[in-house]
């Protein structure tokens, strides 16, 4: 069945009768193949209705009365559904969603944004192998120390786990990310995507175009930037603007 013709079964969640109402209005006006079953104010009633109506889309507020999104993720895990995130969170929130690749829209919902997540979602369920980034999310939170990374590629998503990272190499609108198994990873994301993703899971940008996991580190090589030797043999410039900050790393 095409996306165009897909009917999905969707379950809204949001305390708030008002957003609730404005999002219904969104998706039925502008959203062709969305079929809303139900509507749940809260996480208990969240996690039954989920339960009872098996939607393949659920529309998720972050903050609810009686707990939060995840509690919603954690008490419906045995059920296979795609996740909205719709949240007034900023930065901070916003990291954790790219991280996993989770579909978010801000608060006040915006037409053209919330069209798009639509589209995304509904071709993520045309692909049933892909990951449910929304438990990669929710196990993101829970096991931070083994933290996931959704890469997107061609036909859906590679889930890889931060701590296997050696190093990224950026190239254009592309980044090339080196892992311990040996194997190159190349995705269509620029170097500053993952800057501001990884650098405070122990990643440190030492050039315009190299990111290198601190905890890969073998040795730092002598010169006016220096460069450094990696765990799996590698050796990466470092630039003068950089030396000293990397060396600050170490002390």
């Amino acid at each position: 069945m095409s996306i165009q013709t897909q009917i999905i079964r969707t379950i809204l969640v949001d305390d708030e009768l008002a957003a609730r109402e404005t999002l219904r209005t969104y998706l039925l006006k502008y959203c062709k193949g969305i079929e809303i079953v139900g509507e749940a104010c809260d996480v208990p009633s969240a996690i039954a209705i989920i339960k009872e109506l098996k939607p393949a889309l659920v529309f998720l507020d972050v903050e609810m009365p009686f707990g939060n999104a995840f509690d919603v993720l954690e008490q419906s895990s045995e059920q296979r559904f795609e996740t909205i995130f719709v949240t007034a969170f900023t930065e901070y929130a916003i990291k954790a969603f790219n991280f996993s690749a989770s579909y978010y829209i801000l608060k006040p919902v915006d037409i053209q944004e919330l069209t798009k997540a639509v589209d995304k979602v509904k071709t993520l369920i045309n692909h049933q192998s892909s990951p449910n980034v929304s438990n990669i999310l929710y196990e993101n939170f829970k096991f931070p120390e083994n933290k996931k990374l959704v890469l997107p590629t061609t036909n859906g998503f590679e889930v890889i786990l931060v701590n296997t990272i050696i190093r990224l190499c950026g190239s254009s609108n592309y980044t090339e990310i080196y892992l311990m198994d040996g194997k190159k990873k190349v995705v269509s994301r620029v170097l500053k995507f993952f800057e501001d993703l990884l650098s405070d899971q122990g990643f440190m940008r030492i050039h315009k175009s190299h990111i290198i996991n601190l905890e890969q580190v073998k040795r730092y090589h002598k010169g006016k930037g220096g460069s450094i030797e990696l765990s799996d043999g590698s050796e990466v410039e470092v630039s003068p603007t950089k030396k000293q900050e990397l060396l600050a790393r170490f002390k």
